[in-house]
């Protein structure tokens, strides 16, 4: 069974050292799991804080990078997979395949991206790995309140906000994962 978890997360250096703070307790806690990271294959900002605390913990880091991020020396090289592909739909495609779980450290417009497919894949009923939104200084409370706004004006059921959990704490989100178990998925339409 695959038992990696999939961060999703910034590669931007320039983000409040709490959100570091929480990529690098996050990337301990997976270690401690023993459990694979499989991630964007960064080196920098939260993705590079995330990989090097799995690493220093003596845990086991995939890194997932197209080709044209890896020409820009961006690549996290000490990772002990790094698998390069020619685009972002084929990262997106092997970091799905390798993981049995999600988790969206803060991040822009690609973390947000990425989770958001995941959520539609489970959501239509093409997988059940759990997901988790984590939750740092409320970072997506505004996404939340987007989600609640969807249940209300009838674009996605309300049964929906069972397909993703909203994690506080690194603490939080791999308790989630590891006493996760998929519920059925109600129909999408109404």
């Amino acid at each position: 069974m695959n038992t990696a978890i999939c961060v999703f997360c910034s590669s931007s250096d320039a983000v409040d050292p709490s959100y570091f703070h929480a990529a690098t307790r996050l990337g301990e806690l997976i270690a401690a799991a023993k459990r694979p990271l499989v991630y964007g294959g960064g080196h920098i900002g939260l993705m590079g804080a995330v990989a090097r605390a799995v690493h220093a913990h003596n845990g086991h880091v995939i890194g997932v990078i197209p080709n044209a991020l890896k020409e820009k020396e961006l690549a996290y090289a000490a990772s002990d997979e790094l698998i390069l592909t020619k685009d972002l739909r084929e990262r997106k495609a092997i970091m799905f395949d390798r993981a049995s779980a999600f988790i969206a450290l803060p991040g822009g417009f690609g973390t947000l991206e990425e989770m958001i497919e995941v959520l539609t894949l489970k959501q239509l009923n093409m997988h059940d790995k759990a997901l988790v939104f984590l939750n740092i200084k409320g970072f997506y409370d505004p996404l939340v309140t987007l989600f609640k706004h969807f249940f209300e004006h009838r674009f996605a059921k309300p049964a929906c906000s069972n397909l993703y959990h909203v994690a506080t704490t690194p603490e939080d989100a791999m308790h989630y994962i590891e006493t996760y178990q998929p519920a059925p998925i109600a129909q999408k339409w109404y």
